[in-house]
């Protein structure tokens, strides 16, 4: 019985925080991501690509774009899910 206990708990310490609520706050994140990237223009099948045509866009404008570098900054949320997943990894008890 205890083990049921020490599973829950170690899926919520590996989570950072109740399953269910990391899993809505991931999906909000994700479509808020999606969302900027579709007006930025992105690709997500040709994320590489997309994001080097944005850089020569951004280039071609001159730097008064800079100012706008604040929204673009915003694309680094492509990689929210994935960094997350990293750091749950890393910061799990290792042998629990």
């Amino acid at each position: 019985m205890n083990t049921s206990i020490d599973r829950n708990h170690s899926i919520t310490r590996f989570m950072g925080g109740s399953p269910l609520a990391v899993i809505v706050r991931l999906l909000l994140l994700s479509i808020l991501v999606g969302v900027v990237l579709e007006v930025v223009g992105l690709d997500p099948l040709n994320i590489v690509n997309s994001i080097e045509y944005l850089v020569r866009r951004i280039w071609d404008m001159g730097f008064d774009t800079v100012r706008w570098l604040g929204r673009y900054l915003l694309l680094g949320a492509v990689i929210v899910v994935p960094i997350w997943l990293i750091l749950r990894f890393i910061r799990a008890p290792q042998g629990r």
